[in-house]
């Protein structure tokens, strides 16, 4: 019914009208015969209610839901979940968890739900928690995590674990990991950290080690492709709105009021784009994917002094990554230094244009700006609800999927299922606003703002169809 294609990088299977999956590697790959034994799900007792334990071999996800009568059926991926047969005896599993890069709110209860997963489901006894980031592997200590150390570490932020930037040597892991017995190994970062699992998979594969990689997509930014929302982004832009709110105050308090948030997005200016949106308070929103000038007719002087005169008051939302073109022109000292993360060091856009801001108006009325910047508040506070429940659901479908033999894969919503996705789909390029599509256009109608456009300035068609990741509702 279907072809496969296998190389060392890809597998992909095609089939009828235009069908293809792109499937992510298994034990079966490169190891002749590897054993299997029967899923202890089939006697778990929380399971006995299930009228389907266990997901359909040929169960995918498609990435586009949006198709017209004759559209091909186009790419999918492999829907997450448990399967009846399993590549671990449980009592021979060693896992490992560790965090990577940047803060973010839940990754204590996705280390928590692996450990549960892990022992509730599987009965797996023996779970370490690398500490520090990818270096731990190789220059710190682990610890044990058992069901008592993870019980409560889901109400604070941050990661019990600790985390670090950089550090990647994919030999030294490699070597840690085999020495240590390590044979499941679990991967909580954003796109740079998955890059680096990638790299430990394809070490892993080449030495023909039966040890599974498996990545736990995690931005606040919300700059992963393909799939729905990564876990921490509902907190962020729930906490985005403790300051606008501040911000807002402070405005309406004072004549020609101004309040000037800053929030994340280095690249991808979701965060400022939904919390301006939930907020609604907001009269201007400035993201890295939509430029912007200040002087001039249609620039962004023009406009404050505009709101000013109608409603003697202002609130600015900007994501930190906006602007950075006119500081560099602006700053002779640009700087194009990187973290160890290898992304730029962002110069700080917020100080920068709140300054630009009172000079400009220096002489022409007496401005009252406040500017808040809320990032590590928002970056520290533990996950909501909503984040809870998707990063329980994240970590079990991370879970379920290495114990099918399944390797070298992220997990990930797409069109609201779990899927394992391959490492490349996941590293290939950046999840970003798309200016020509309805979303921001719905932030333009709310905020009354122009769109800052100069009649030189173009921008390509908006092609996603929908696709996943996209966020276009």
């Amino acid at each position: 019914m279907a072809t496969s294609a296998l190389n060392t990088d890809r597998k992909i299977v095609t089939g009828p009208a235009g069908y293809v999956l792109e499937d992510v590697p298994h034990f079966s790959d490169y190891i002749p015969n590897p054993p299997t034994y029967p899923n202890p799900l089939q006697d778990n007792a929380a399971y006995s209610v299930v009228k389907q334990y266990f997901v359909d071999e040929d169960d995918t996800v498609p990435q586009k839901i949006v198709v017209h009568p004759d559209s091909p059926r186009g790419t999918h991926f492999r829907r997450a979940g448990p399967r009846q047969k399993v590549y671990f005896d449980s009592d021979d599993v060693v896992a490992c968890i560790v965090t990577c890069g940047g803060l973010c709110p839940g990754l204590n209860t996705v280390i928590r739900e692996i450990v549960c997963g892990l022992s509730y489901m599987y009965g797996v006894k023996k779970i370490l928690g690398i500490e520090g980031g990818y270096r731990g592997f190789y220059a710190r200590n682990t610890i044990d995590l058992d069901l008592k150390t993870v019980n409560d570490i889901h109400k604070r932020g941050g990661t019990i674990l600790g985390t670090s930037r950089g550090g990647h040597d994919t030999t030294k892991i490699v070597d840690s990991i085999h020495d240590r017995g390590i044979n499941q190994v679990y991967i909580i970062g954003g796109d740079g950290s998955q890059k680096g699992a990638a790299a430990i998979f394809d070490e892993i594969r080449r030495r023909g080690l039966k040890v599974a990689v498996a990545g736990i997509p995690k931005t606040i930014d919300n700059d992963i492709p393909i799939i729905d929302r990564s876990f921490g982004f509902d907190t962020a832009v729930e906490e985005a709105q403790r300051a606008i709110n501040a911000a807002h105050v402070e405005a309406t308090s004072f004549d020609n009021g101004i309040g000037l948030v800053k929030l994340m997005g280095r690249y991808s200016g979701f965060i400022a784009m939904y919390a301006t949106l939930a907020s609604r308070d907001v009269d201007c929103c400035l993201i890295p994917e939509s430029p912007f000038f200040l002087e001039g007719k249609g620039g962004l002087f023009e406009f404050i002094g505009k709101r000013l005169k109608e409603n003697g008051h202002m609130v600015i939302v900007i994501a930190e990554g906006a602007g950075q073109d006119l500081l560099d022109e602006s700053n002779e000292q640009s700087t194009t230094l990187k973290d160890a993360s290898g992304n730029k060091l962002l110069q700080d856009v917020g100080l920068w244009i709140s300054q630009r801001i009172k000079d400009h108006f220096a002489k022409k009325m007496t401005l009252n700006l406040k500017y808040i910047d809320p990032t590590y508040m928002i970056r520290a506070v533990p996950s909501n609800a909503s984040d809870n429940v998707c990063c329980t659901l994240l970590a079990q479908s991370a879970v379920h999927g290495v114990m099918a033999g399944y390797n070298g894969f992220t997990v990930g919503l797409v069109n609201g299922r779990h899927t394992y996705i391959p490492f490349y789909r996941i590293t290939e390029k950046q999840n970003k606003v798309v200016i020509t599509d309805r979303m921001w256009a719905r932030l333009l109608s709310s905020t009354n703002q122009p769109s800052f456009m100069k009649h030189d300035d173009h921008h390509e068609p908006n092609n996603s169809g929908n696709e996943a990741g996209a966020m276009n509702w």
